[in-house]
């Protein structure tokens, strides 16, 4: 069980699990984690506005939020990453500004919530433009498995 994907929250716009589950496999893949454990959580804008204050103290929704999990690997267990949580609300908005689908919007934000995981961040330019071209290709590797060559897992910390 690599990835758990779930709904949750009143306000969300349909989308299949299967298929983001689909696209977090192959991510997973493209970064060399395949038996690496997700937690993706699909929710609405009320419940990321309430993670978005708990933890990060920004009283409003937000696209994507991303909790890693810090354990070091334990040998001859598979990994556990973390949680990913995206607001299909937001992420539907964002999409419609962009004019494209709801799944290309996702799939950009599962691909950015995973890099935070495994250790990207973009706080400065170089992290940024680092992080936006590791996202770029996450994104390709998600619809394109086995295709690319693996990306590092950083850790910026």
């Amino acid at each position: 069980m690599p990835t758990l994907v779930s709904r949750r929250g009143k306000r969300r716009p349909p989308l299949a699990t299967e298929r983001i589950r689909t696209l977090s496999l192959r991510m997973l893949d493209a970064l060399g984690l395949a038996d690496a454990e997700l937690s993706i959580l699909l929710v609405d804008d009320a419940t990321i506005r309430v993670l978005n204050r708990r933890h990060r103290g920004k009283d409003r929704p937000t696209d994507v939020l991303a909790f890693p999990v810090d354990e070091r690997p334990v040998s001859n267990a598979p990994r556990i990453l973390g949680d990913v949580v995206i607001s299909l609300e937001t992420a539907l908005r964002q999409a419609r500004s962009r004019s494209r689908p709801l799944l290309p919007e996702v799939r950009f934000l599962l691909a950015h919530g995973l890099l935070h995981l495994v250790g990207y961040d973009h706080a400065t330019r170089i992290q940024k433009r680092r992080m936006d071209a590791a996202t770029r290709r996450l994104v390709r590797a998600a619809d394109t498995p086995r295709a690319l060559s693996r990306l590092p897992a950083r850790r910026s910390r």
